[in-house]
């Protein structure tokens, strides 16, 4: 392994190994192969010391010229692969600077939030405040305090939600909350008179999910309780709300309806804030808002029920009020022409960004 011309051999080998290399894990190999531990050139270098003292000098120069050789190129092979692999870094992952840097998609609000704060800011603009409450209810704030009567169908497990059933002891269960009207109770025994709050948040119910219920939603209710208040008090936030909602010139209408806890009660109904009841013109084209029959129901009012200012310890012949509330997700529905619901809570990112960019 020492004479000269084996020691020649290994050199050559190796350098011939170290120019044909094509990659910097290739080279490692080759690195390996002929200047590592194992390698000939290694092996050789171990083998001076059994040579007779004469001929050591001779034969450690062959070897160290040759195992210096051999480093160069390895060096030298290095810093070729590694200026071709940058350069070839630069070319196959350019990067063009000049595209837009923000590659996300934009976000948006849901167009439920934005309908709520919306609707709340309409009556904060009319000196309401805003009005909180829990969503796990007593019975008696969800039904006893707003004349529900005990036998009432809306207090039967198939319309509402019972997280506890009724103590026979105190007869009242703990139910999620059917509506947004408990918070005006809650108001009415904690807060001072003259009162006017508006208080959206989300109900719940044993409805089946189709195209226009669901069990989860959300309302909007606004209560005003006063000395000298009438139902003209109560047309005249009625229009204002319309006009702030749907656009200015829309005419509103009242018809008779039933409520436990209003008396009298009526349901709200305004004019099409699409066709303005033009459809209902004969040769007018269809609407799909108001099913061309001009008036779109949004809402159900009325005077607050003397029973339910006294079970609050309000004095029903010094004080009087009125209230109305509404569904977020019907307002929505009618704002944009929503035909499905669902759509509102399917949590499909294209729902929220058609709708939910609104100022």
């Amino acid at each position: 392994m020492l004479a000269p011309e084996e020691v020649q051999r290994m050199q050559a080998d190796a350098l011939a190994a170290i120019a044909a290399a094509t990659g910097l894990d290739a080279l490692k190999a080759v690195r390996l192969a002929h200047a590592g531990d194992r390698a000939p050139i290694t092996l050789a270098n171990a083998e001076i010391g059994a040579l007779p003292p004469a001929a050591r000098a001779d034969a450690g120069k062959r070897v160290g010229t040759a195992r210096a050789a051999i480093r160069e190129a390895l060096a030298a092979r290095q810093v070729e692969l590694e200026a071709e692999r940058d350069q070839r870094v630069l070319i196959e992952e350019a990067v063009d600077v000049t595209l837009p840097w923000d590659r996300g998609l934009e976000g948006a609000r849901h167009p439920v939030t934005i309908m709520s704060e919306r609707l709340a800011d309409v009556f904060v603009d009319m000196g309401y405040e805003v009005a909180e409450g829990p969503e796990v209810e007593a019975e008696w704030y969800n039904f006893d305090a707003l004349n529900f009567p005990p036998d009432h169908p809306a207090r039967e497990t198939q319309d509402t939600i019972f997280v506890e059933g009724p103590d026979p002891a105190v007869r009242s269960g703990v139910v999620l909350r059917t509506h947004t009207s408990p918070v005006q109770i809650r108001s009415l025994l904690t807060r001072p008179l003259p009162l006017y709050v508006v208080s959206p948040g989300k109900c719940f119910r044993s409805d089946a999910l189709d195209a226009t219920h669901s069990p989860v939603f959300h309302q909007i209710e606004c209560l005003a309780v006063d000395e000298g208040l009438t139902m003209a008090d109560l047309r005249g936030a009625i229009n204002a709300f319309v006009e702030a909602v749907f656009g200015e010139g829309l005419q509103t209408r009242l018809r008779p309806d039933f409520f436990p806890f209003t008396e009298p009660s009526a349901d709200v109904s305004m004019q099409c804030h699409v066709c303005r009841a033009e459809s209902t013109k004969p040769g007018a084209d269809p609407c799909r808002v108001c099913r061309s029959q001009g008036w779109v129901e949004i809402a159900g009012c009325g005077m607050v029920n003397p029973r339910v200012l006294v079970a609050c310890g309000i004095d029903p012949d010094r004080y009087s009020g009125f209230a109305f509330g509404l569904g977020i997700e019907r307002s929505v529905m009618i704002r944009h022409g929503v035909a499905d619901i669902r759509d509102t809570f399917d949590g499909d990112v294209r729902f929220s960004r058609a709708l939910g960019m609104e100022a």
